[in-house]
């Protein structure tokens, strides 16, 4: 009895660590290629935390459209934080080892921050379908305990959907040879195809989750803007079908930014496996980490308030 134990307990194994990859074939360029990610994580972070501060100190940006705009700010340094340290060790470092709770913890944090982003987005279209089609009930619609309850919701939402994902991937039978990552962050697809073990429930259920989120937002996103269309082509004036639609320029923008990426990683995990290791690495880097650098800056271009208040917050200027 105790000899059966013991052979079940010595067939499972769960490495130690993982060996991570920046990226491949180009290995020794590493140093030159931190330079544009340092900077893009740079730029991510300092624009995101403008923004935030901006919001913050300034009065008259204390609207329902400017406190998503701070939900989609806080998401983009929080997916920006989960990639970066083991992004930029492996880099700078050549520290390519990460344990395997840590690896679990990371991939949990990453995806989470993606549903996140995705119903952020799903919210500003609501939001932006709100104010051009109810505009006098906007206020009374969108109210701060309302949008309390909304970022609430989110977060539940995001955590309910991964929090199982690390602990199906624990009870699975690792082989113990197959350590190397495609990447230099842990990716679900990624990780579960590194155990010698039935993984389809892991398959069907990240599926589940990724059409229960991304999947669900993506089609009311786009039916926001098809109830969007038919209100503003319902408008008189062609002044104000260019006004109602310029407010939705920077959301459609971000909205293209994080979805465009999603379909590519999606489609290349599932479909690309002829392609070189390379494209699947800059498929997830533009993925993961274009967004957060793109969004503050669509927002400060497009965003004349915006533009205005981060000027502000630089030159050290108070509330207005």
């Amino acid at each position: 009895m105790l000899s059966s134990q013991s052979n079940v307990n010595l067939s499972f194994f769960q490495p130690p660590a993982f060996l991570m990859i920046g990226i491949p074939g180009l290995e020794s360029i590493h140093g030159w290629i931190s330079i544009p990610f340092s900077s893009m994580y740079t730029v991510a972070l300092t624009g995101n935390c403008l923004i935030l501060f901006a919001i913050r100190k300034t009065s008259s940006l204390h609207q329902p459209m400017y406190y998503f705009l701070s939900m989609l700010a806080l998401t983009d340094v929080g997916l920006t934080l989960s990639t970066l340290p083991t992004t930029l060790a492996v880099l700078w470092f050549d520290h390519r080892f990460i344990g395997f709770n840590s690896c679990l913890v990371q991939m949990f944090f990453l995806h989470s921050f993606s549903v996140v982003e995705s119903s952020v987005l799903l919210a500003m279209s609501f939001d932006r379908l709100v104010a051009i089609s109810n505009p006098l009930r906007y206020a009374s619609i969108l109210t701060d305990s309302m949008i309390i309850r909304v970022g609430i919701a989110i977060v539940a939402r995001a955590t309910l959907s991964l929090f199982p994902v690390p602990f199906l991937l624990k009870r699975l039978n690792f082989c113990p040879g197959k350590i190397l990552l495609s990447h230099s962050f842990c990716f679900h697809a990624d990780v579960m195809k590194k155990a010698c073990a039935d993984i389809t429930v892991n398959i069907l259920y990240g599926l589940y989750v990724v059409l229960s989120t991304v999947g669900v937002d993506s089609l009311l996103i786009v039916l926001s803007y098809t109830l969007i269309l038919h209100t503003v082509m319902g408008l008189a004036s062609p002044r104000e079908r260019v006004r109602a639609l310029n407010t939705c320029v920077s959301h459609i923008l971000a909205v293209l930014v994080f979805y465009i990426p999603v379909i590519g990683v999606s489609m290349i995990h599932r479909f690309g496996r002829h392609l070189p290791h390379m494209a699947h690495s800059l498929v997830a880097y533009v993925y993961l980490v274009v967004p957060p650098v793109l969004n503050p800056i669509i927002y400060s271009i497009k965003s004349k308030p915006i533009r205005e208040a981060m000027y502000k917050v630089l030159r050290g200027g108070g509330q207005n």
